[in-house]
């Protein structure tokens, strides 16, 4: 008689676990379908929307916002913000631009500007866990300073490089397909990796959840949370290598507004501004609806100012639908 208990009691059992392994994969199914929808609308409405030399760059608009949104899924999984990614670029590219012009080696030129990078980020990691300053005003603080800076030494004008075969060879496709692309979803793979593999990406989700739980745990959570505005410093510079490819030249005017679309992503592929919960593939997905929203809506006509207002309104929905996932999980979870 228990045997036949058992035996009823087991299928819902699993139909529970089933049911919800696919409702926490909502968000990635959703944006799947989002995407094809998008892709859908503009090849019906946006004319070139398919061709080939518009499909690269998709790819290349995609590599810029998604490298840094790996590394800003991650901070943001830790209950932080960073607002100085698009500086954060543009400095870069300056810097670079000017080790060129002085005569050091592309690949150490290189090496320097992502280590350079990996200092500026650490400077707000550094003031968020010893001085407890909020993320939000370490970064914002950065972005004005590495702005201001980068206006001020060039006044506001391109660096030109000259003839640099390395970096050229960085926007020369491979197979059709751009480099930026290529490192994006190797970068891509190595945090997917990190996240859901490693002890340090375990930690970060657990700062998340509860910073002050993690600590009496153990975690060691001021290092990770320099390390982790370090590793965001260090992909910004690898996006303004990636810039000065594809400009020929260091700009301190570049990636405006990017470290908006990068939130956005992250958002919209349902990392939860809370903390504690997030996924690098659903931040893919998300940098794939921005990238196209963007891309179709240049193509349509649309006016940029105008852009600006959808974009806008997709991290105000974003945020809204996060907030509902978390409610039904609470809801869930009292259940």
């Amino acid at each position: 008689m228990s045997t036949d208990k058992a035996a009823t009691a087991t299928p819902p059992a699993r139909a529970r676990k089933g049911s919800f392994s696919f409702s926490r994969h909502m968000n990635e199914v959703s944006l799947f379908v989002a995407i094809i929808i998008l892709y859908v609308v503009f090849t019906s409405t946006a004319v070139g929307f398919l061709s080939f030399n518009n499909q690269i760059n998709i790819l290349r608009d995609a590599a810029t916002i998604g490298i840094a949104a790996w590394a800003a899924t991650l901070i943001i999984i830790a209950g932080e913000i960073d607002v100085s990614v698009g500086p954060m670029v543009a400095f870069i590219s300056v810097m670079l631009a000017y080790f060129l012009q002085w005569g050091v080696p592309t690949p150490l030129a290189f090496v320097m500007a992502i280590a350079f990078g990996a200092v500026l980020g650490s400077i707000a990691g550094i003031l968020r866990a010893y001085f407890d300053v909020p993320s939000f005003v370490a970064t914002l603080g950065l972005w004005s300073a590495l702005r201001g800076t980068a206006l001020f030494i060039t006044d506001a004008l391109p660096v030109s490089i000259g003839r640099n075969d390395i970096v050229d060879a960085l926007d020369q496709p491979v197979l059709g397909i751009p480099p930026a692309a290529i490192i994006m979803l190797v970068l891509f793979a190595a945090f997917a990796f990190i996240s859901r593999k490693t002890a340090f990406g375990r930690s970060v989700f657990a700062i998340g959840g509860n910073a002050h739980a993690s600590f009496l745990s153990g975690i060691s959570v001021s290092r990770i949370r320099v390390a982790l505005f370090a590793i965001a410093g260090a992909m910004a510079a690898i996006s303004g290598i990636l810039l000065v490819s594809r400009l020929g030249s260091g700009n301190a005017t570049a990636a405006t507004g990017l470290e908006f679309d990068v939130i956005a992503a992250v958002v919209v592929g349902g990392t939860s501004l809370s903390g504690g919960r997030g996924s690098m593939l659903g931040t893919l997905l998300g940098v794939l609806v921005i990238t196209l929203i963007g891309n179709g809506l240049v193509l349509l006509g649309i006016n940029p100012f105008f852009q600006q207002v959808v974009r806008g309104l997709i991290i105000v929905v974003a945020v809204l639908a996060n907030i509902q996932a978390i409610k039904r999980s609470m809801s869930r979870n009292k259940g």
